[in-house]
């Protein structure tokens, strides 16, 4: 009889399966700039955009920090010598 996938590793995988990816918020994130800037947009859907967007960018950010965390953990295992630099300065 053939071992069925546990449900738990199911989900998780379709899950990340229909995760956005960074570039994938990021296009959208531009999309919801533009829209907010056309002169045509009543308060309601104005709000709306606003508020998915600050969802998409926590999200973007959240995904940028965890691939600097992989980044220095792969250099800390290399060996390499570690040298924190503030992109955002």
């Amino acid at each position: 009889m053939p071992k069925r996938p546990s449900t738990a590793g199911t989900a998780a995988a379709e899950a990340a399966a229909e995760a956005p990816t960074l570039a994938d918020e990021l296009r959208r994130l531009e999309e919801i700039v533009r829209l907010l800037e056309a002169d045509d947009m009543d308060l309601d859907a104005a709000l709306a955009l606003f508020e998915e967007g600050v969802r998409r960018l926590q999200r973007a950010r959240h995904t940028l920090e965890a691939a600097e965390l992989k980044v220095q953990t792969v250099l800390e295992e290399a060996g390499g010598s570690l040298r924190l630099v503030d992109l955002d300065a």
